[in-house]
């Protein structure tokens, strides 16, 4: 559904009253208001640089909210990026932006989408013009996207501070969804979480963790990056910050370093030790998933299982129960990390690996159909890199939610549907299809000349359909324990479609 903006960029949509003062933004379209940069916590600075986030100071008047707020990324995730998302300047930078098709309208009560960006945990923007909510706002679904800190800020350890800041966001941030999205027309007790790479990965954080308990009902996540430090490991990576900096690693250390010179190095200590920085072959992947690593994050600037906020392992809370009170819809891209490697593994090698492993002749042939498709084994490398960071976490969740007995409310999909700008479906090409805004800037760029507007609606309507009722009338994990929705010009099913992750998954699980 192209973004039609039916009205002068400015026209004022309503005045609605939030619990910190009231805000008036503008909008979009006959069915679209937006209202942007909303404050749901205290600027991060000062006495509060390096604690958990606490309420903002409240206004006077009326706070015009018709532009982004400042962003807590400063720099980009590099040079070139798939997704545009802006850095804004200005210390305010935990905001939320809502847009609403009913804004003042207690009686609404529409099912409420909050979206989480992706960047790593480093960086990452919800100021993207990928993440406007007007498509949603046109089935009747109100969207907000929010910030948190990243990397060391949000992430890193130190004496003195909580771990898991960038996290702590998260769930103030839905606590002030909790109040006050129904004076957008939204319904606090219809509200789902979703979110794409690292936000797909902290969407299922959120599900595991005792702190958010209660605050949505459903989970969907896209391209999810699962992998957890443990506290050992966190302590690790900001004492060796610290002596990078020549500071002592404690808050008041820490708080004696401007933020530009912890940007300038935090990259440079962002790994977890005992961990391989790359996955680029099967033997490589087969002793990561032998030696228990596949809970483990290979950068340190994570959510980490710190006993409060996440208190095992995803998978590991999943298992136990954690996530019992939601419904999850998850998945990947086929070829999320593409990418060539002259003088690789060969295709052979790699078959004669798995296969000593005990995974099936089925399950290896997705593997070696993928290769094939995208041209021949100097793309290897890139497709380990895909199970290893996407694959095999997602076929764990999917395991850990069945056997903990919600497997009948547990979805997967599979993205398929193949850019004409490069012949793949890599990381990212999902979300304007998600989101249903295949016009917004840069898209074609990603996806090629006219992409699939069929398709876009079929999966912006599935969506829809799961945040407005928390199911999908597609099979569950129950159904087809590596089934998944598979999208590649309509929405099919393919029961095998995660076979390879799923084996993969057994492998790890029994050493």
């Amino acid at each position: 559904m192209p973004q039609t903006f039916l009205y002068e960029p400015l026209t004022p949509a309503p005045v609605v009253q939030t619990t910190h003062g009231k805000v008036q933004g503008r909008w979009q379209n006959a069915t679209s208001a937006a209202y942007l940069g909303i404050p749901f916590a205290a600027a991060p600075f000062g006495e509060h640089r390096f604690t958990a986030p606490v309420d903002p100071e409240p206004w006077d008047g009326v706070r015009q909210t018709v532009d982004y707020g400042p962003t807590p990324q400063r720099r980009p995730f590099g040079d070139l990026v798939t997704i545009p998302e802006p850095s804004i300047p200005g210390e305010s930078v935990l905001n939320v932006n809502v847009f609403t098709p009913a804004p003042r309208d207690r009686s609404a009560k529409l099912p409420v989408l909050v979206w989480i960006h992706g960047g790593g945990w480093f960086a990452g923007s919800p100021a993207s013009p990928w993440y406007n909510g007007s498509t949603f706002n046109a089935r009747g679904i109100v969207t907000v996207t929010v910030s948190y800190r990243l990397g060391f800020d949000g992430f890193g350890w130190m004496e003195g501070a909580p771990l898991n800041r960038g996290t702590l966001d998260q769930i103030k941030a839905l606590e002030w969804v909790r109040s006050n999205i129904a004076a957008f027309g939204g319904d606090p007790d219809r509200v789902t979480i979703a979110g794409q790479s690292a936000g797909g990965g902290n969407v299922m954080v959120l599900a595991s963790s005792p702190k958010a308990r209660g605050l949505f009902r459903g989970v969907i996540s896209e391209s999810g990056s699962f992998g957890t430090p443990t506290v050992e490991d966190a302590m690790i990576g900001g004492r060796k910050l610290a002596e990078r900096l020549g500071v002592e690693p404690t808050i008041d250390g820490f708080r004696t370093i401007d933020h530009d010179t912890i940007l300038d190095n935090e990259r440079k200590t962002n790994h977890t030790e005992g961990v391989p920085s790359a996955v680029l072959d099967a033997d490589t992947l087969l002793g990561v998933l032998h030696d228990g690593l596949l809970d483990k994050s290979g950068m340190i600037y994570v959510p980490v299982v710190d006993g409060e906020v996440l208190t095992r392992p995803i998978a590991a809370s999943q298992t136990a129960g954690a996530g019992n009170d939601v419904s999850v819809l998850m998945g990947t891209t086929r070829n999320e990390m593409k990418f060539t490697m002259p003088n690789g593994p060969t295709l052979a090698d790699t078959i004669s690996a798995f296969k000593k492993a005990g995974l099936s002749d089925d399950a290896i042939g997705h593997f070696t159909a993928e290769i094939d498709k995208l041209g021949g084994e100097e793309y290897i490398p890139g497709q380990i890199m895909t199970t290893m960071t996407f694959y095999v976490g997602l076929a764990s969740i999917a395991n850990a939610r069945r056997m903990a007995g919600v497997g009948d409310r547990t979805w997967l999909y599979d993205f398929a549907q193949q850019s004409s700008a490069d012949n793949a479906c890599t990381h990212c090409a999902d979300i304007p299809y998600f989101f249903g805004n295949l016009d917004a800037v840069k898209v074609e760029q990603v996806l090629g000349h006219h992409p699939s507007q069929y398709l876009a609606s079929v999966m912006n309507g599935l969506w829809a359909e799961f945040i407005a009722t928390g199911r999908l009338s597609r099979p569950t994990v129950d159904d087809h324990p590596y089934g998944a929705i598979r999208l590649q010009g309509d929405a099919t099913y393919d029961p095998e479609a995660y076979r390879f992750g799923h084996e993969l998954a057994r492998y790890a699980a029994a050493q």
